[in-house]
């Protein structure tokens, strides 16, 4: 395992004591503590839920506290206005950055702010800077490029030159490698670590403890609302942080359970769609896992959506239960038996303005219906039945989904779909940014559904998740099925080496 480097001083920037807030009658911080020091990569963890999120839009002055206190250098922070955080050098890399698509790297850099000389705005000076701060982060981009097409850890560098140029001494990174491939991930820490060398401190929000253990000097985990541990990376283990963020020991973040193996359900036959895959052959039986793995950009979620029927297809086909299923046509996959939870759950899964309640009744109002109308009843029926099974934390069914955590999002979706009794599941990344009991639970209820007869499709860029939980592993490389591995040959290195393309025919 990687050391974490050193913070570069002792010194507490950022100190917050006795946190409070509360929304409603949900209390979201109780007496919450945390201490940031100058020069320091800190770790911010804990279950969704946990209280994290909030107190990182406390820092970034989306929210004020109803109790405690914060001081910046030994001074009280001014809360409640993101623009007056950023005057006091706080700002805030997001998961998924928001620049101006048809601006350039230059303009989003210094946007609002442009430079400016006495014949109007300085257009080869702010060019100039904006390289310069690139420079600095160590990254090639041409300030004079538009941002469309830029890809998220290249819009996120751009964020924190824009952070830079701001004079920000702390950068809050919220789950910031969460849709970055491993070479990404690992310039971003390399973009940390400068950041440190230039005496910044960085909050860092993940799920992904080995990334935490890489890169962090201090952790701060959360649970209920409250700090319950605050610990050097190096006087810690990822067994240590699992066990204070839940609670308890996870024992078991894989419950594989055995299932009867019977009929193929999905089968699908040189499944080709120009420029995105070709000649994509598989099987997946009832009561069987199957994994499709590979590096982000292969084409995974693009075979999955063609099967789904969200996405046409020049050439093949798919079948469930023996049955062809028409391309194009996802409203009859659904009849059919077929349900998909898609990599993006707030833009693809979920109307996240609707209620809870909506949202897994969405698939179902036509069996809910009585006489054309759908009682409030029978929606809220529905919801308790499948929050209980996956044991969903929401206010109430009436209750926007977007007020949810990340992980009971996800288990909104997935109730959605399991609601309709599915023969098949088609499950796109379905543990991407939830922590790791709710990534525990989720598996169990994958898991079920196969012991109960039902066939899973699973995507999945967790070597360890593809491991722990499929019978067979398909391997896509560059639109391609390269690979096809049993449970009890598959190994990372092998998984690895064909996704990479080093193992094309083989099997």
């Amino acid at each position: 395992m990687a050391q974490a480097s050193k913070a570069t001083t002792s010194r507490a920037l950022f100190e917050i004591l006795g946190a409070y807030k509360h929304f409603g009658g949900a209390i979201a911080l109780n007496h919450a503590d945390f201490t940031l020091r100058a020069g320091e990569i800190h770790a911010l963890l804990g279950e969704n839920g946990a209280g994290k999120s909030t107190l990182l839009k406390v820092l970034a002055g989306v929210h004020t506290l109803d109790g405690g206190t914060i001081t910046l250098d030994g001074k009280p922070f001014i809360q409640g206005s993101p623009r007056m955080a950023m005057s006091q050098g706080v700002t805030v890399i997001y998961q998924e950055p928001s620049l101006f698509p048809d601006l350039t790297l230059a303009e989003n850099v210094f946007i609002g702010r442009q430079l400016r000389n006495k014949t109007g705005i300085n257009w080869s000076e702010m060019r100039a800077q904006a390289k310069a701060l690139f420079d600095e982060l160590g990254v090639d981009l041409d300030p004079s490029r538009i941002a469309r097409g830029l890809s998220i850890a290249d819009q996120q560098v751009v964020e924190i030159a824009k952070a830079l140029s701001l004079d920000a001494q702390i950068i809050l990174m919220d789950e910031p490698t969460a849709a970055l491939t491993k070479s990404e991930v690992n310039r971003l820490m390399l973009v940390m670590r400068r950041l440190q060398e230039k005496g910044k401190s960085v909050v860092f929000v993940s799920h992904r403890l080995d990334e935490v253990f890489a890169v962090c000097d201090q952790i701060t985990v959360m649970r209920d609302g409250s700090t319950v541990a605050q610990s050097k990376v190096s006087d810690s283990t990822i067994n240590d942080v699992i066990k204070w963020m839940v609670g308890r020991e996870l024992k078991d973040l894989y419950p594989k359970m055995e299932s009867k193996i019977g009929d193929v359900a999905l089968e699908v036959n040189g499944l080709s769609s120009a420029s995105e895959f070709a000649n994509i052959s598989l099987k997946v039986r009832h009561g069987e896992i199957v994994a499709l793995a590979g590096l982000v950009g292969s084409g995974r979620s693009e075979v999955a959506r063609a099967i789904f029927g969200i996405d046409s297809y020049d050439s093949g086909s798919v079948k469930l239960n023996g049955k062809i299923l028409p391309g194009g046509k996802p409203g009859i996959s659904v009849a059919s038996g077929l349900a998909l939870v898609p990599e993006d759950r707030r833009q693809q899964g979920l109307f996240m303005q609707a209620s809870v309640s909506r949202n897994i009744a969405t698939e179902m109002l036509d069996k809910l219906a009585k006489f054309g109308l759908v009682s409030q009843r029978s929606e809220n029926s529905l919801t308790q039945e499948w929050g209980k099974k996956l044991q969903i934390k929401y206010p109430n069914p009436k209750a926007p989904v977007d007020q949810l955590s990340g992980g009971n999002q996800q288990k909104t979706v997935l109730a959605k779909w399991f609601a309709t009794n599915p023969d098949v599941l088609i499950v796109d990344e379905p543990t991407r940014g939830i922590d790791v009991q709710t990534k525990a639970e989720f598996h169990r209820q994958l898991s079920q559904a196969a012991a109960s007869g039902k066939a899973i499709l699973m995507i999945s860029s967790e070597l360890p998740e593809v491991l722990g939980m499929a019978d067979r592993i398909y391997v896509m490389h560059e639109g391609r099925l390269v690979k096809e591995l049993s449970r009890k040959d598959a190994t990372q290195e092998l998984i690895m080496t064909a996704a990479t393309g080093q193992g094309r025919g083989e099997s």
